[in-house]
C-alpha cells in the first residue's frame, strides 16, 4: 500500500485497489515519509472510509491540525454510541465530534465554559445519548486528562443525536423546540404530568422527533387509508381534539399542512400516552 498523501505524522491517505480514498492513522505512521513511499502496515491504528467526498475532505483537513489523541478519543466515544444505540451513525459524526472535543479541550485550557442552553432538554429526550455522553466524558478523562462539565456530555449527546438523522445541529436545536412545543400543547391540553419513565412516553418522544424533522425537511406522507383515520377521529375525540392544537400550531407556526395520517398518528400517540 502506497501513501498518496501525508497529512501528518499520525495520518496518511491511500487508495485502495478499487480507488476510493482512504484516511489512515496510527502513530508515527508517516514519521520520515513522503508521498509514494510504502506504508508500514503494522503501524495502522485505523482506516476511515467515507464515500461522501465533502465529509472526506473535511476530514482530512481537520485530522491534519489536531493532535491524535483527540481523534482516538472521538473514536472510542462513537465506538462506544453505536454498541449502546445499536445501530449505525452518519460519517459526518467523525467530523462533528472530533472538531468538537478538541474545541472544548482547547476552551478549558483557556478557562472558557460555554453553557449548554438545551442541557434540560436533552436529558428529557434524548436519554440514551445523554447517557453515552456522560460515559464520554470518563473517556476523555481517562485519555486527555481533563474532566469536563457536565453540560459537555449534553453537547455530546447532541452530536451523536446529529449523526443519528443525519442533520445539522441548528436543525437538531428545532427539532428539539417542536417536540417541547408540542409535549406542552398535550400537556396543557390534558392537564397533566407525563410518566418520563413509561413506554408510551418513550415512543410518544421518538415519534415527535421524526414527525419533527421531516416537518423541517418539507417531507410529507400520504395518507393510505381514511377508513382508519375516521375511526380513530371517531374512537378517540379528545386526543384528536388535542392533535388539532397541534395541528393549528404547526400551521401557524411553519405554515405546513398536517396530512390525514399525520394526524391518525399524532392521535394515537397522545391517546396511548394520556392512558394511565
Amino acid at each position: 500500500m502506497v501513501i498518496h498523501k501525508v497529512l501528518n505524522n499520525n495520518v496518511v491517505t491511500v487508495f485502495d485497489e478499487q480507488k476510493n480514498e482512504l484516511v489512515i492513522m496510527g502513530r508515527g505512521i508517516a514519521f520520515q515519509k513522503k508521498s509514494g513511499d510504502e506504508l508500514d502496515q503494522n503501524k495502522i491504528e485505523k482506516i476511515f472510509t467515507l464515500e461522501d467526498k465533502e465529509i472526506s475532505t473535511r476530514l482530512k483537513e481537520l485530522f491534519s491540525k489536531i493532535p491524535i489523541e483527540s481523534v482516538e478519543t472521538s473514536e472510542e466515544i462513537i465506538k462506544l454510541a453505536k454498541i449502546k444505540l445499536g445501530k449505525m451513525l452518519h460519517d459526518n459524526i467523525y467530523v462533528s465530534l472530533t472538531d468538537h472535543i478538541h474545541f472544548a479541550m482547547e476552551r478549558f485550557q483557556q478557562g472558557l465554559e460555554i453553557k449548554n442552553a438545551l442541557l434540560w432538554e436533552t436529558k428529557k429526550f434524548y436519554k440514551e445519548e445523554f447517557m453515552i455522553g456522560k460515559e464520554a466524558l470518563d473517556i476523555i478523562e481517562k485519555k486527555l486528562g481533563v474532566r469536563l462539565p457536565e453540560d459537555e456530555a449534553g453537547f455530546i449527546a447532541l452530536h451523536i443525536v446529529n449523526a443519528e438523522l443525519n442533520e445539522e445541529m441548528p436543525n437538531i436545536v428545532n427539532i428539539t423546540k417542536i417536540m417541547q412545543e408540542i409535549l406542552n400543547i398535550v400537556k396543557y391540553h390534558f392537564n397533566i404530568d407525563y410518566d418520563e419513565e413509561s413506554l408510551h412516553y418513550y415512543r410518544f418522544v421518538t415519534h415527535l422527533k421524526y414527525f419533527a424533522q421531516r416537518l423541517l425537511s418539507g417531507a410529507n406522507i400520504e395518507s393510505n387509508d381514511d377508513t382508519l383515520y375516521e375511526m380513530v377521529k371517531e374512537r378517540y375525540k379528545e386526543s384528536f381534539e388535542c392533535a388539532e392544537k397541534v395541528k393549528a400550531y404547526v400551521k401557524k407556526t411553519y405554515d405546513r399542512t398536517l396530512s390525514n395520517e399525520d394526524m391518525l398518528y399524532l392521535t394515537i400517540h397522545i391517546e396511548r400516552v394520556i392512558t394511565k
